[in-house]
C-alpha cells in the first residue's frame, strides 16, 4: 500500500524550496525523534545537495532515549553519500545531528547557533549573516523550533500537519537569518511501514488513511516493544493477545461503546493515537536505526 497525500500548497513549497536553497548556507532538517528515518524526506536530501545539514531530532522527551542516542550516532557517523549534480558526481554536504527538548530553549539556541557558525564560518572581511533554512515534513516541530530560536512566538504552531502555508524569513540576531518553510512530503510514499509511522505520529492527516488501520499498526508496534507502558496507562492485568484485542480493551476501559455494548473501534483507535502523540503513553520510538534492527 503506497500513500499519497500531496496537497497543492506542497507543489508550490517544493518550487520555493528549490529556488531558495542555492542562496542558503546551512540547512536544518527537523525530524521527529520518534521516527527519524520515516520523516527524512528524500526530496529534501536531493534539493539540499552539498549544503551542510544539521539534523535536529525534536520531541526527544517523548522518544525512547536509547534509540534517540542511536539515531544521533547513526547520522553523525554515516558515510557522506555521493550525489549526482549539474557539476557531476560530488559528495553531499557535511551532516551534524542533535536531539533536543523544546522546553530547554537556551540550550537549544546555544547548540544550534554554534553548529550553524561552525558549518558556515565567516571571516573578518565577510560579516554577512549566516543564512539558515529550516525544512522538514509536516508536524515535526519546525515552527516550534523557529519560536525557540527566536525566543518569542513568530511562527504559528499546531498539532496537525500543514499549519505553515508559506515561507517565513526572520532574523534571530547573533548573525543568523532563519527561513521557515511549509512542511513538505514527497508525492508518493512507497514504503508502507514508513507511511503508517508518519500517519500514527500525525504527519499525514487522519483523513488520508483509515483511523483503525493506523491504530492497529501502532498497537502492534507498541505491544511488541513497549508492553509495560500499555499495562501502566490502561491499568491492564496482562497484555492482550493481539493488536485488535488491545483496541477493544482500550474501548472498554474508555467507555467507547455503542448501543448494546459494542466497542466503538473508531473512538478506541482515536484514544490510542492521541495517547501516543501527546506522550501520555510514555517514551516510545517507532523505528530503530539500521545498526539496531
Amino acid at each position: 500500500m503506497s500513500i499519497q497525500w500531496y496537497p497543492g500548497h506542497m507543489t508550490k513549497a517544493r518550487k520555493v524550496l528549490a529556488e531558495s536553497l542555492p542562496s542558503q548556507d546551512v540547512v536544518i532538517e527537523v525530524l521527529d525523534a520518534r521516527l527519524p528515518g520515516a520523516c527524512s524526506n528524500p526530496v529534501l536530501s536531493e534539493l539540499r545537495a552539498r549544503k551542510p545539514c544539521i539534523k535536529v531530532l525534536t520531541k526527544a522527551d517523548l522518544a525512547d532515549p536509547e534509540l534517540t542516542e542511536a539515531w544521533v550516532s547513526h547520522y553523525q557517523n554515516a558515510e557522506i553519500p555521493i550525489i549526482e549534480t549539474a557539476n557531476g558526481f560530488l559528495p553531499a554536504g557535511t551532516v551534524r545531528a542533535i536531539a533536543i527538548r523544546q522546553d530547554r530553549g537556551a540550550d537549544v539556541r546555544a547548540r544550534i547557533f554554534a553548529l550553524c557558525k561552525e558549518l558556515a564560518p565567516r571571516s573578518e572581511a565577510n560579516k554577512r549573516s549566516v543564512r539558515v533554512m529550516i525544512v522538514g515534513v509536516p508536524n515535526v516541530g519546525k515552527s516550534t523550533l523557529v519560536n525557540t530560536l527566536m525566543n518569542r512566538k513568530v511562527a504559528k504552531v499546531g498539532d496537525v500537519p500543514a499549519v505553515t502555508k508559506s515561507k517565513q524569513v526572520v532574523s534571530v540576531g547573533n548573525g543568523i537569518l532563519l527561513a521557515d518553510n511549509p512542511g513538505l512530503l514527497w508525492p508518493k510514499i512507497e514504503n508502507e511501514q514508513d507511511g503508517l509511522r508518519l500517519a500514527f505520529a500525525g504527519s499525514i492527516p487522519d483523513t488520508a488513511i483509515d483511523l483503525e488501520t493506523i491504530a492497529l499498526w501502532g498497537a502492534a508496534w507498541i505491544l511488541g516493544r513497549y508492553g509495560d507502558t500499555l499495562l501502566q496507562r490502561y491499568k491492564l492485568e496482562s497484555l492482550p493477545e493481539s493488536p485488535s484485542a488491545l483496541i477493544d480493551e482500550i474501548g472498554r476501559r474508555r467507555g467507547a461503546l455503542r448501543a448494546g455494548g459494542v466497542i466503538d473501534r473508531h473512538k478506541a483507535s482515536e484514544a490510542l493515537i492521541r495517547d501516543f502523540r501527546s506522550g501520555t503513553l510514555g517514551r516510545i520510538t517507532l523505528q530503530a536505526p539500521p545498526s539496531k534492527r
